[in-house]
C-alpha cells in the first residue's frame, strides 16, 4: 500500500498555527505519512501587517511555504487543518480557500478524505471548540470523514481535553498556556492511522 498522503493547511498570523502545524508533520511522518504542510493565501491588507511586528515578522519567515492549491486537496488522502478562531469561526482566510473547493465538492472529489482540525485563542473560552466544529460543518457537505482525538489517547487530559480536536491558549505575548504539542502528534497519528483503515477499504 502506497503511503497516505496528508496534506496539513493553516492559517497563522504570528505563527501558533504555523508550530502546530509542524508538530502535526511530525506525527504524520512518524506514522509512515507522505506529509505536505501548506498555508492558505493572506487577504488582509499590507498596511494592517505592517502595523504589526509580530505578524510582519512571521510573513517574512513562513514565505518560502508554500501556497495551498485545489490540486492539493484532490491529491490527498488525508488534511489536518490548523486556524486561529476569529469569534468563534473560521478565519477569512481559510473560509475564502474553502469556498473556492465548489467544483471538487461537485465533481464528488472530496468524499471520504479523512479530516481533522486544531484550533487556537487568546483565551481558554475564546472559540475554539466552535471554531472547529464550524469547520467540520464544511467537512460534513465534502462527504470526509472526521477524524476527532476525541480521549483516545491520555494526553488528551493534560492538553485541555478538547475532543473534538486539539486546541490552545496563546497569551498576548504569543506564548502558548498548554502544552498541547503530544496531543498534536497522537491526532495527526490518529487521522494517518484512520486513513490507512479507509485506504485499504478501497482496494
Amino acid at each position: 500500500m502506497a503511503d497516505i498522503k496528508l496534506a496539513i493547511i493553516y492559517y497563522s498570523s504570528t505563527g501558533t498555527n504555523y508550530q502546530l502545524a509542524q508538530w502535526a508533520a511530525e506525527g504524520g511522518k512518524a506514522a509512515g505519512a507522505d506529509v505536505k504542510i501548506l498555508k492558505v493565501p493572506e487577504l488582509a491588507p499590507k498596511d494592517a501587517i505592517e502595523s504589526n511586528p509580530a505578524w510582519k515578522a512571521h510573513i517574512e519567515a513562513t514565505q518560502d511555504v508554500p501556497e495551498v492549491t485545489l490540486d492539493d486537496l484532490e491529491n490527498a488522502d488525508a488534511i489536518i487543518f490548523s486556524v486561529p478562531t476569529r469569534f468563534g469561526n473560521v478565519p477569512a482566510q481559510m473560509k475564502q480557500f474553502l469556498d473556492t473547493t465548489g467544483g471538487l465538492w461537485f465533481n464528488g472529489k472530496l468524499v471520504n478524505k479523512v479530516v481533522s482540525a486544531m484550533a487556537s485563542a487568546n483565551n481558554p473560552h475564546g472559540g475554539q471548540e466552535a471554531t472547529i466544529l464550524n469547520l467540520y460543518t464544511t467537512m460534513h457537505h465534502w462527504g470526509a470523514i472526521i477524524a476527532s482525538p476525541a480521549y483516545t489517547d491520555p494526553v488528551a487530559f493534560t492538553s485541555g481535553g478538547n475532543p473534538y480536536g486539539t486546541s490552545v491558549t496563546v497569551d498576548q505575548d504569543g506564548h502558548m498556556q498548554e502544552d498541547v504539542e503530544e496531543a498534536v502528534k497522537h491526532q495527526a497519528k490518529r487521522t494517518v492511522t484512520i486513513a490507512k483503515a479507509i485506504s485499504t477499504l478501497k482496494e
